[in-house]
């Protein structure tokens, strides 16, 4: 251990030695994005370390006199939070919201802009174009777990009669809730799908890495059900429109992910859920529940749904009180005891 220590004089010792250049705010967004993309990022990935930076930098250049990125401190970026958290108009300057949306973002939110301040200040870092990490020392809030994330299935059998199945947007919605809730498959991942994606015999879906959020080819088995509502959907497709997509608009279009989701919402409101931000995650989460509750082993589940991490997805299958009563009354060692004296 005193090994370490001395390393790490040693080095804060070069550091002060060394001349690091002087760089401002767009010379260090362009600096990321620059060396990020050679990474490989995607090009969404990197919009959004723009968007999210120049949210910070528009406040900065509200509240302090500072030019360049050597002059940040933790300090400053907590006085951001707190601003995010507490100040901070809900979707101020978006192009379709423009009514009052209310004040204080929300943590996750708030979580997704610090990933990328850190993930920036490293890269700056490691690159030895700063002398010192002004996130080192900034923590992520903590976030409570919501167990209300996921749809009851009364909520799900009402909501499945909501599209239109005579309309070809209302059956093409019908397909993909089916297809959300069959296989927990990503919004992105839906919408991205071609008609060789799918081998109908086995009933898989292969997704390649490049759609995929962590890049890793798998493949996705979906039931009987669903693969006879996607060869309904492929041939409804194929009287109209010329390509292999699946999920298009009503033009032939590819259906972009806020159109898609804003429908999701739409028969939301019809059937009257509330307390819920309903998007195709909460398909997805809803799906990992039920596959938990319903038998599947965790392993699996995590292959299925393409997490890394089996950590990520334990926040996807929180139990609510009714199941975790069900869950104690089946498997409690007392009531299996009772039950083979009766």
């Amino acid at each position: 251990m005193e090994l370490k220590k001395r390393k790490r004089t040693a080095i804060g010792k070069m550091s002060l030695e060394k001349d690091y250049p002087k760089i401002d705010f767009e010379q260090a967004i362009d600096f990321v994005i620059a060396g990020k993309s050679a990474e490989g990022l995607r090009p969404r990935t990197l919009r959004d370390y723009k968007k999210d930076w120049g949210y910070f930098v528009n406040w900065l250049n509200e509240n302090y006199e500072i030019e360049y990125i050597d002059e940040l401190t933790p300090q400053i970026f907590r006085d951001y939070i707190n601003y995010l958290k507490y100040d901070a108009k809900k979707y101020e300057g978006h192009k379709f919201i423009k009514e009052e949306q209310g004040i204080g973002l929300a943590d996750t939110t708030i979580n997704i802009r610090l990933r990328v301040y850190r993930a920036m200040f490293n890269f700056l870092e490691r690159e030895e174009l700063i002398a010192y990490n002004p996130m080192d020392s900034v923590r992520l809030l903590k976030q409570d777990i919501d167990l209300t994330n996921c749809f009851t299935d009364e909520e799900v059998k009402e909501l499945f009669k909501q599209p239109n199945q005579r309309d070809y947007v209302g059956f093409r919605d019908y397909v993909a809730m089916n297809l959300l809730l069959d296989s927990g498959i990503r919004a992105n991942e839906l919408l991205s799908l071609r008609a060789n994606d799918i081998d109908f015999q086995t009933r898989f879906i292969t997704l390649q890495g490049e759609v995929n959020k962590n890049r890793k080819p798998r493949i996705i088995p979906i039931s009987a059900h669903t693969v006879k509502l996607l060869l309904q959907l492929i041939g409804e497709n194929k009287k109209h429109f010329t390509t292999d997509r699946i999920f298009l608009s009503q033009w032939g279009e590819p259906l972009g992910q806020n159109q898609f989701n804003k429908r999701l919402k739409y028969y939301a409101d019809k059937v009257g859920i509330e307390g819920k931000k309903v998007t195709a995650h909460v398909y997805r989460h809803t799906w990992a529940k039920n596959m938990t509750l319903n038998g599947c082993d965790a392993f699996t589940l995590q292959k299925m749904g393409g997490w890394s991490d089996i950590r990520t997805m334990r926040r996807y299958i929180q139990m609510d009180i009714d199941d975790l009563r069900k869950s104690h009354d089946n498997f409690s060692p007392v009531m299996n005891l009772l039950n083979k004296k009766k």
